[in-house]
């Protein structure tokens, strides 16, 4: 009686193992693999930190003029912010973004800012010359975005130097170390 094995090695008792040839091994490593659900995890989390939903403790002056000013944080800084004492480090400009659009990059921007240590920065946010109605939409937007951030403690108007109206200028707190 023959078992599978055996017929196996009787039919296989004449093969010769095929001589192989020295392997190519690729020039680039492949690339690591992407975590696409902690990424979808993360975007998620950026977009639910801002609304555009207007919370009755943040104060804004709002008219030609932004300025906002966390509680706790002296009226000067806003003065010294309006007169440029703090060296601009970064900006982003959300010129052509939809409103979903500009809501995440500046999410993305403010947490990377803040990551770098980064403590003023600009935000272009433009006047709304190519707005339907003609009316700013992101100012009112960003100003009610940013009054939402803990790591803003206060902006104001961009000089005209620095997009004046179209712009703010934003003061960050520091990166807290561990």
């Amino acid at each position: 009686m023959s078992t599978d094995d055996d017929e196996f090695r009787e039919a296989v008792k004449d093969v010769k193992p095929i001589k192989v040839a020295a392997r190519v091994v690729p020039a680039v490593p492949p690339p690591p693999p992407i975590p696409v659900q902690t990424l979808n995890d993360e975007a998620a989390a950026l977009a639910a930190t801002l609304s555009d939903e207007f919370e009755g403790d943040i104060t804004l002056e709002v008219g030609e003029e932004l300025a906002y000013r966390r509680n706790g944080i002296p009226p000067d800084v806003l003065r010294k912010l309006r007169r440029g004492d703090w060296a601009l480090q970064d900006h982003l400009d959300l010129h052509g973004l939809t409103v979903d659009q500009a809501r995440d990059l500046l999410a993305t921007f403010l947490n990377q800012s803040v990551k770098r240590g980064i403590r003023c920065v600009r935000i272009v946010h433009g006047k709304g010359y190519r707005s339907a109605n003609g009316e700013p939409v992101l100012k009112r937007k960003v100003a009610i975005w940013l009054g939402q951030r803990d790591e803003v403690l206060a902006y104001v108007q961009a000089r005209p130097e620095d997009g004046g109206g179209g712009a703010v200028m934003v003061l960050l707190r520091g990166h807290k170390r561990p």
